[in-house]
């Protein structure tokens, strides 16, 4: 999928995107990054608010399981089961959150378990960046539906 088109999905299907300003830097299934602006994800310390934070480390996890998704015939809703946010650093610039796709045989197992089952869970890792400096990482499982379940 084209970046645009991505991007144009995230902010309808996720509207807080919208409204996080959010952008796609990159969306392909090996990786996504999204950035934001830290205008409207401000807090009273003039640093990025925790919640946008871990909001667009969630959100690039699922574009990049949506995407990798995207590439096969499975058509599939995904949510976020659980998340470990740990902020590192506060975020003083702009965010850049990068989500890493996971393991070849855990992804195989992922897909062969939602073909089977109809639903199937995977843990990503996703960073997250301020100005190059890293200020949170996620680790956080997500679970893909077929349009069946």
């Amino acid at each position: 999928m084209a970046r645009g088109a991505v991007e144009e999905s995230i902010h309808r299907d996720i509207p807080l995107s919208a409204a996080m300003g959010t952008q796609v830097v990159v969306a392909t299934p090996e990786s996504v990054v999204l950035a934001a602006p830290l205008a409207p994800n401000v807090n009273h310390r003039a640093t990025a608010f925790g919640g946008s934070v871990a909001a667009l480390a969630m959100l690039a996890g699922w574009t990049l399981l949506d995407a990798r998704l995207h590439e096969t015939a499975i058509r599939a809703h995904t949510v976020v089961q659980a998340g470990d946010v740990r902020f590192l650093a506060p975020a003083k610039a702009s965010l850049e959150a990068k989500a890493f796709a996971p393991e070849d045989e855990a992804w195989r197992r992922f897909l062969a378990t939602l073909e089977r089952w109809g639903r199937a869970r995977l843990r990503l890792r996703v960073e997250v960046r301020s100005d190059g400096e890293l200020v949170a990482s996620l680790d956080a499982a997500y679970v893909s539906l077929t349009d069946g379940e």
